[in-house]
């Protein structure tokens, strides 16, 4: 659960300020060192060493002891830098209840100018090392820390929203800060959860909106029931911080699984049978 708007508003600048030096200096260290911090923020070292037991006491920063006194950010400090800056554009005005949540990310409810949801990108302990394995965007080698990795996530999502609204069914993307996706509230469930009256109707329009993704340059490359949602009849594709360029020199074989997953679950729950050479002649012909 990040921290809530109450706690944020209520942070001192002193340690907004401090907050945003832990994450300056994370580039460099794994875990930043005290002097660091109290160089950086100007404070003295009674001042900073109080002003980060709170921010430890609120689940936003942690410490190490050894080698020497080191601080690191943890998700809940790294959504209130994003919260706060999301904050002050306008973007967002209040943080509502959990509707969603993977093992890469975390969804709320939320309000700015109509309801939102916003989506906290959380590359963890094990899904990081996956995450570096198998996608090209995160180095392969250096200091890349599980918060900078989820905003490379939440950054290659909101590239590829920009890119594919409105031509492919997918939420309107409004806004991004650090790993905070901040997107339209799509009301309606995942297809896996739905009974479709007319599922042969709607395995075309997904297959049509996998086509026009498919020609505007972007492979989902994680499609399957889970990560479409049905509103009003209409299906939205959703969760694409692992997709790829439709020139990759793997793109076939990634654009045939994502069609293939697809067409596994139509044939499997409603019967609805397509052979995967006429649906990816379909998409990509």
């Amino acid at each position: 659960m990040p921290v809530s708007a109450d706690r944020i508003r209520s942070l001192h600048r002193y340690e907004l300020r401090i907050l945003a030096t832990i994450e300056r200096w994370m580039k460099r260290y794994s875990w930043v060192p005290l002097e660091q911090i109290k160089d950086s923020v100007g404070l003295s070292e009674s001042e900073t060493r109080f002003r980060l037991r709170k921010l430890i006491g609120w689940g936003m920063v942690r410490f190490n002891a050894v080698p020497y006194d080191g601080y690191a950010l943890v998700f809940g400090g790294y959504d209130t830098l994003a919260l706060h800056a999301l904050t002050k554009r306008g973007t967002v005005s209040a943080l509502g209840s959990l509707i969603g949540e993977g093992k890469e990310s975390v969804v709320h409810e939320a309000l700015g100018l109509c309801p939102v949801a916003i989506k906290f990108h959380r590359v963890g302990l094990r899904s990081f090392s996956s995450a570096r394995t198998n996608r090209e965007y995160m180095p392969g080698e250096g200091h890349c820390p599980w918060i900078f990795a989820s905003s490379r996530s939440a950054e290659r999502e909101y590239a590829a929203l920009t890119t594919l609204h409105p031509k492919v069914s997918v939420p309107v993307p409004v806004d991004r800060n650090r790993h905070a996706v901040v997107m339209s509230l799509v009301a309606g469930p995942n297809l896996n959860r739905c009974t479709l009256d007319n599922p042969a109707g709607m395995l075309d329009e997904i297959l049509e909106n996998v086509r026009t993704a498919y020609h505007t340059g972007v492979i989902h490359a994680d499609l399957s029931e889970f990560n479409i949602m049905v509103e009003g009849g209409r299906c939205i594709i959703i969760d694409w911080p692992q997709w790829m360029e439709a020139d990759h020199q793997n793109a076939q074989h990634v654009i045939a699984r994502d069609v293939e997953n697809i067409l596994a679950y139509f044939r499997r729950k409603y019967r609805v049978n397509c052979q995967l050479e006429d649906a990816l002649r379909c998409v990509t012909g």
